[in-house]
C-alpha cells in the first residue's frame, strides 16, 4: 500500500542507469581528493557512498564544481564514528561536516519514505513546508527525495560508474530541468526551490518544464514562511553564479522577486534604475567568470542604490543637510530591506560606506581628496561611482577627474586642487566689486 502511495506521487522509479566511464567520460582532475577520500573510506568500512547533487551535475556539464556532497548508506553518527575530524551538523536535516586537509565534505545519510514517521524526525508546517526531516532510507528512495532530475544523480568515483535514477543525463543533453514528483507538493515542501529552479536554469542553459514552472507564480508567496537566511543564502548564490543578469530576469519574469528582493520590482520599472542593476550584475558576472573575487556588500549596494537615492532625496526636500538625509535615507532602505532578507552585518556596513562616500566625491576642495584617497573603501565605491556615470545618473567627467586625480602623484593632485578652485572670470569680476574701495559688499560673491 505505501509503495503504491509513492508509486503515485512519484513515478515508478525503475533501476538506475548505470553510466560507465566511457559514456560520461568525468575528469577525475576535476574530483576533489577529499571527496574522493571520503567515499573510498566509507565503502571500505561497507557502506554505500557516492557524490550527489551540483557535483555530479557540475562534472556532466564538463565543469568543476565549488564544492563536492557525499551521500552514504552510514548514518551521521555512524560517518562521525569514522572520520576523526568531523562534526554533526543541522537539526531541520542531520549531516556531517568532515574535514580533510582545509576542504570540508558535507555527507548526508539517504533519506527515506516518511510515510510512518513521526514529529521527533519529520515535521511540517500548515503549508506542508519540511520543517524537519531525518527519515534515513536507500538510495533509491533518496534519489525520489531530490527535488530536480539534474540532481538526483549518483557518482561512484571508485568504480566511475554514474548512478542516473531519474533519466537526468537526457535532461541535461535535451537542456531542461524536470520536478521529480508532482511540483505543487515539492514546492509546498520547500519553497526555496522555486528560486533553485530559476538559479539552475540561469547557471545552466536549461528551460524548465511547463509542469514545473507553472505552480511558481502561484506559490510564490509562501517564500514569506522561509527562514530569512535561507531565502539570503539562496538569492547569493544566484547573484554570485555568473549569471546573474539572466537569473533576475528569470526572477521578475516568474514574479518571484516580490518574495525574495522585494525592492527589486520598484527598481526595474525605472528605466535609469533598471540600467544601474543590469550594469552591476553583468560586471559581477564578468568578473565572476574570470575566477575574480566579488564582494557581497558592493553587489547589495548597487542593487539598493536607487532606493537610497529616492529616499536621500526625499530627505533634502524635507530641509534636511546632505549628509544626515542621506543615513536617514540608508538606515530606511535597510530597515525596510532587512524584513525580507537577513543581510548579514558585516555586509550592511559595508553597503553604507560605499553609499556614504558617493555624496564626498563631489567635494574637491581642500584636504577632502586626499583624504578620501586613504579611505578603505575608496576603490569599491570609486567602480560604484563608475556604474553611476556609465548608467546615466551622473555626468562622467567626475568620474575622469577622480581617475586622474587617484593615478598621478602627490605634486600633480595639488595642481589639480589649485586649477579647480581658481576663480573663473565672473568670480573675479565678483571679487573686484566686492573689495572696491568705498563700496558696500553686495553678498553676490561666491564666498558669502
Amino acid at each position: 500500500m505505501i509503495r503504491k502511495f509513492f508509486g503515485k506521487l512519484f513515478g515508478k522509479t525503475a533501476q538506475p542507469k548505470i553510466i560507465a566511464f566511457k559514456n560520461h567520460r568525468i575528469s577525475p582532475d576535476l574530483i576533489s581528493p577529499a571527496a574522493q577520500k571520503v567515499c573510498e573510506t566509507l565503502q571500505q568500512h561497507g557502506f554505500a557512498a557516492y557524490l550527489v547533487g551540483g557535483a555530479v551535475r557540475d562534472l556532466l556539464l564538463g565543469r568543476e564544481p565549488k564544492d563536492f556532497d557525499v551521500a552514504t548508506g552510514a548514518r551521521p553518527e555512524q560517518v562521525r564514528g569514522i572520520f576523526r575530524r568531523s562534526r554533526i551538523i543541522g537539526r531541520r536535516f542531520r549531516l556531517v561536516h568532515v574535514m580533510i586537509g582545509a576542504e570540508t565534505i558535507e555527507v548526508s545519510t539517504f533519506r527515506g519514505n516518511a510515510v510512518d514517521a513521526d514529529d521527533s524526525v519529520q515535521s511540517t508546517d500548515e503549508h506542508g513546508r519540511i520543517l524537519r526531516d531525518n527519515v534515513f532510507g536507500t538510495v533509491e528512495e533518496d534519489a525520489r527525495r531530490r527535488d530536480f532530475t539534474i540532481n538526483a544523480m549518483f557518482y561512484d568515483p571508485v568504480r566511475q560508474e554514474v548512478l542516473d535514477y531519474h533519466d537526468g543525463v537526457a535532461d541535461i543533453k535535451a537542456r531542461r530541468l524536470r520536478m521529480i514528483g508532482d511540483p505543487l507538493q515539492r514546492y509546498r515542501e520547500d519553497p526555496i526551490r522555486m528560486v533553485r529552479a530559476i538559479r539552475f536554469a540561469a547557471a545552466c542553459g536549461l528551460e524548465i518544464e511547463p509542469r514545473a514552472r507553472k505552480p511558481i507564480r502561484t506559490l510564490g508567496g509562501l517564500l514569506q514562511n522561509v527562514p530569512k537566511a535561507r531565502v539570503f543564502d539562496e538569492i547569493m548564490k544566484l547573484l554570485l553564479s555568473g549569471n546573474a543578469v539572466d537569473g533576475v530576469r528569470r526572477l521578475r519574469k516568474e514574479g518571484l522577486h516580490h518574495g525574495t528582493l522585494p525592492l527589486l520590482d520598484v527598481i526595474l520599472e525605472q528605466p535609469l534604475g533598471e540600467r544601474f542593476v543590469m550594469l552591476a550584475l553583468a560586471n559581477t558576472d564578468v568578473r565572476i567568470n574570470a575566477g575574480k573575487t566579488v564582494s557581497p556588500g558592493f553587489l547589495f549596494a548597487a542593487l539598493l542604490w536607487h532606493e537610497v537615492l529616492a529616499a536621500w532625496k526625499q530627505a533634502q526636500a524635507r530641509g534636511m543637510h546632505l549628509m544626515p538625509a542621506l543615513f536617514e535615507a540608508m538606515d530606511q532602505v535597510l530597515q525596510v530591506q532587512s524584513e525580507q532578507l537577513a543581510i548579514p552585518r558585516r555586509y550592511g556596513g559595508d553597503m553604507k560606506e560605499i553609499w556614504a562616500l558617493q555624496a564626498r566625491f563631489e567635494n574637491r576642495t581642500g584636504r577632502r581628496p586626499f583624504q578620501l584617497l586613504e579611505h578603505l573603501k575608496f576603490r569599491a565605491a570609486y567602480d560604484f561611482l563608475l556604474l553611476r556615470c556609465e548608467s546615466g545618473e551622473l555626468d562622467g567627467e567626475i568620474a575622469e577627474w577622480w581617475k586622474k586625480f587617484s593615478g598621478t602623484d602627490e605634486a600633480a593632485r595639488a595642481e589639480m586642487l589649485l586649477k579647480d578652485s581658481a576663480p573663473g572670470p565672473a568670480k573675479r569680476r565678483r571679487r573686484r566689486r566686492r573689495h572696491k574701495p568705498g563700496e558696500a559688499s553686495t553678498g553676490e560673491s561666491a564666498e558669502s
